[in-house]
């Protein structure tokens, strides 16, 4: 298969990255990648043998003979991008959000089921290790019924984005859209659509949100969910969760060793062990991520539902939908 790559930035190399380690296993090479930033077209086709380079992702589509695209641009731009993707008859791996407007929603599930092409949308929350081994606890009730679950998500000021992008809210979403949107999406994914929720935040100078914290319930069970963009661009990128069960309660600090503890309801505490299926440490994305594990196995299983004809069940494109339906809502909560 012939993947075309738009986008050469942070995420573009972590999806580059992975597609080249995962080329070991399956019959998938890079063609064709699209940056109009020349540096970064350059390094992202020094990984491959004979790619075609283009300035622009709509020129790729257009021209490339390739069966995968890869959309891995400012989120302002994803929607147009996938639809046209789709229409060309591409199987689409979207980065989220997958859009930034409702009707744009509309418009990609319209796509979707009028060309019938395959699109999964990357939240990879719902790849990473220490979150799988959360729902499987949930899903299965090891430690009985879960009552609540704090998350946070925290980073420094967003400074590495092209043209300042994130700080424009109508290409961004804010926080919100952005880095929020994770954490919201693994709930959904988790425990389903919530019952009620109230909005609080913060915002910068410039009236964009850059802190939310959100209050869930679900039935009797609440979640208090946080992201932010700290003033500084110094803060430590941080994700958290503290989900409280029964009969013991789950702890995951991604700026801690061990990153997941069990507190026992009895006083002793266990340390699961929790192995990726691929882990590399790369930093040369530029971006807060140093461990490609969740991004290839998200890529991975994409890969593997087109090889074996099998629909996307992990994070099909009408979840990553509901998961900017919902944030949207919050982010209109936020503005008042």
């Amino acid at each position: 298969m012939k993947v075309g790559l738009i986008g050469c930035g942070g995420m573009g190399t972590v999806h580059n990255l992975s597609l080249k380690e995962l080329s070991k296993q399956y019959d998938i090479q890079v063609t064709a990648v699209a940056d109009c930033r020349e540096e970064f077209l350059e390094k992202a086709a020094g990984q491959w043998s004979n790619v075609q380079k283009f300035k622009y992702g709509k020129d790729l589509i257009e021209n490339a003979d390739v069966d995968i695209v890869h959309i891995c641009v400012p989120s302002y731009l994803h929607a147009d991008l996938a639809i046209q993707a789709m229409e060309k008859g591409k199987n689409v791996f979207v980065e989220k959000p997958v859009c930034l407007s409702k009707e744009d929603c509309q418009r990609l599930l319209d796509t979707e089921k009028k060309t019938g092409v395959t699109v999964m949308v990357g939240q990879v929350v719902r790849c990473f290790d220490e979150y799988r081994f959360l729902k499987d606890a949930y899903d299965n009730k090891t430690y009985g019924k879960l009552q609540s679950i704090m998350m946070h998500r925290l980073s420094g000021d967003t400074t590495w984005g092209w043209e300042d992008w994130f700080h424009d809210i109508n290409k961004s979403g804010s926080v919100i859209l952005d880095l929020h949107i994770h954490d919201t999406d693994f709930l959904r994914y988790m425990i389903g659509e919530p019952d009620s929720y109230k909005v609080y935040a913060t915002k910068f100078e410039s009236g964009m949100p850059n802190q939310v914290v959100t209050t869930y319930e679900f039935g009797d069970t609440f979640a208090v969910v946080e992201g932010t963009w700290d003033i500084s661009s110094k803060m430590p990128f941080e994700a958290y969760y503290r989900a409280a069960f029964e009969e013991a309660t789950i702890v995951f600090s991604g700026l801690h060793e061990p990153h997941v503890s069990i507190y026992h309801k009895d006083g002793t505490v266990t340390i699961p062990e929790i192995k990726p299926e691929y882990d590399v440490q790369d930093d040369t994305a530029g971006i807060n991520i140093s461990s490609l594990g969740a991004y290839y196995t998200e890529i991975k299983y994409f890969i593997e539902c087109l090889v074996n004809n099998k629909p996307i069940k992990i994070a099909p494109l009408s979840e990553g939908v509901k998961s900017v339906l919902l944030t949207l809502n919050e982010l209109s909560e936020a503005m008042k």
